[in-house]
């Protein structure tokens, strides 16, 4: 048992939910799980993969059910999948969690990102396609957020520091 209740940090991929998540996990004494890694422990593929083989309905499947449980069993820090929060149930187990959004513009999406990598959402123009989820998402990442914290310019232990401070938390 960690000494704070779960702390949740949504956001975009490739904006440091694993990153920061761990940071803030080992500053707070606390323990540390990703939903993504999660699912390809459990499926022993990729998440690419899945897209893939079985498409984005039955990933998101997968991922709800991985959230929930998590959500469930963990009470460190956890990280969800960019788009754990399209699906509504999630966002209403969400409510009166602590939640962190971790934001970033699309400049710094594609220094991040890369336009090469395992991204399936963004195998096509990836700016274009990373302004349309942020589109359609950043009302949903907002909706559950207790703090937002903007992730530009920052190096790993800024946003760290600034999501405890957002929360008003004390390291351990």
């Amino acid at each position: 048992m960690s000494a704070v209740s779960a702390i949740v940090l949504v956001g975009p991929m490739g904006v440091g939910k694993s990153t920061v998540g761990r940071l803030l996990a080992e500053r707070l004494g606390a323990g540390y799980r990703d939903t993504d890694d999660d699912i390809v422990a459990e499926q022993g593929r990729t998440i690419a993969e899945i897209f893939v083989d079985e498409g984005e309905p039955a990933f998101r499947a997968i991922e709800k059910a991985a959230v929930h449980k998590a959500l469930a069993e963990h009470d460190g820090v956890l990280a969800l999948g960019g788009g754990a929060i399209l699906d509504p149930d999630t966002r209403a187990l969400l409510a009166g969690a602590r939640v962190v959004y971790l934001s970033m513009d699309v400049e710094e999406a594609v220094k991040r990102t890369g336009l090469n990598t395992a991204r399936p959402l963004l195998a096509v123009n990836p700016r274009k396609q990373w302004r349309e989820l942020m589109d359609a998402r950043r009302s949903l990442y907002e909706e559950v957020a207790t703090a937002v914290v903007a992730t530009d310019g920052r190096t790993p232990e800024e946003v760290t520091q600034v999501a405890l401070d957002a929360l008003e938390l004390k390291e351990a």
